[in-house]
């Protein structure tokens, strides 16, 4: 039996319970933007969804609403909150200049902490790299934020790697919505997982602080475009392009691929797309687990809702009790 410290030999016990899998089934069905901005739900329709008692469900919701990744509200359950560009901007603004800090300090270390998670972030790394090439967003930001939860494992902080993982999440939630309302992502998202992780490997500070640099630049110009707001509101870029040794470039959006025929390409129904999808989520282990899938309930269960015309009297005119949307 294994202890915890020197004539201690009680076990160490690591629990992945269900209220646990639940908030992280939750949270990825926000960052991709299933579970989008303003929807409303209650314990028991969570319950009901993936199958299970109401006592999990309402823990890890409550988990949640204590990590403000939702709203509680009175008599109406939770709501995923509406985040805008102002929101994001701290966010990114706070990622950065936390990042900026941190290699600041490991310059004058002259090393990084704990490389022999290199084996785990290199596999990371490649999970992110071809997700982001099959343009499947769904497994894109569950690759993603474990590439950056292990980046930021080396910096030897928890409370930091926590902070900056929290962070992460809310930037895919802001930046989902958008990224939706593509015919496709194939190609289009930041894929150099890989050279960074060289760049660590090598214990080159300086390379691996500017590639996460040119990651910044990529990530804000690319929203900045979709969301039609100017890259001068960004206050960090100095502090980016200083260090990716690149100037500001106007916001683009990028450009438009063909609409894919049904079944072929695409962004919800491409072939190669859902075959990467569920290769990674056997290697990985993405998504929900342990936790059942949603039963009788079709694929999509939070997607965009259209709006409802208020229901008429039989007069014929609206019902004036009925709130709008509901």
């Amino acid at each position: 039996m294994s202890g915890n410290g020197a004539g201690d030999t009680r076990p160490v016990i690591q629990r992945n319970s269900l209220r646990e899998q639940i908030a992280g089934a939750l949270r990825e069905e926000m960052m991709a933007g299933r579970l989008e901005a303003g929807r409303n739900f209650t314990v028991k329709e969570i319950a009901d969804l993936y199958g299970v008692s109401a006592t999990p469900a309402r823990e890890a919701l409550v988990d949640l609403g204590a990590q403000g990744l939702l709203r509680a509200e009175h008599h109406r359950g939770f709501t995923v909150p509406e985040l805008d560009w102002d929101d994001f901007l701290e966010i990114f603004e706070s990622r950065v200049l936390l990042t900026d800090s941190y290699y600041r300090q490991f310059s004058s270390r002259r090393a990084l902490p704990d490389v022999t998670r290199l084996p785990s972030l290199r596999r990371r790394a490649d999970a992110a790299v071809r997700a982001a090439r099959a343009g499947n967003l769904d497994v894109m930001v569950g690759c993603d934020r474990r590439f950056w939860q292990e980046v930021a494992g080396l910096l030897g902080n928890r409370r930091i790697g926590a902070y900056l993982d929290w962070l992460r999440v809310q930037s895919w939630m802001f930046a989902a919505a958008y990224l939706r309302e593509m015919p496709a992502l194939a190609g289009m998202c930041w894929d150099r997982h890989l050279d960074l992780v060289d760049a660590i490997e090598a214990r080159d500070l300086a390379g691996a602080h500017r590639i996460i640099c040119e990651y910044n630049l990529f990530t804000i110009r690319m929203l900045a475009g979709l969301a039609g707001q100017p890259l001068e509101s960004v206050t960090v870029l100095g502090l980016l392009t200083e260090f990716a040794d690149a100037e500001p470039a106007p916001a683009a959006l990028p450009e438009p691929e063909p609409s894919p025929a049904p079944g072929t390409a695409g962004q919800n129904g491409p072939r190669r797309g859902e075959d990467v999808g569920r290769e990674l989520g056997r290697e990985l282990g993405l998504g929900l687990g342990l936790v059942p899938q949603p039963r009788a309930l079709p694929y999509g269960r939070f997607g965009r809702r259209l709006p409802e015309p208020p229901p008429e009297h039989p007069q014929g005119r609206p019902d004036p009790h009925r709130a709008p949307g509901r």
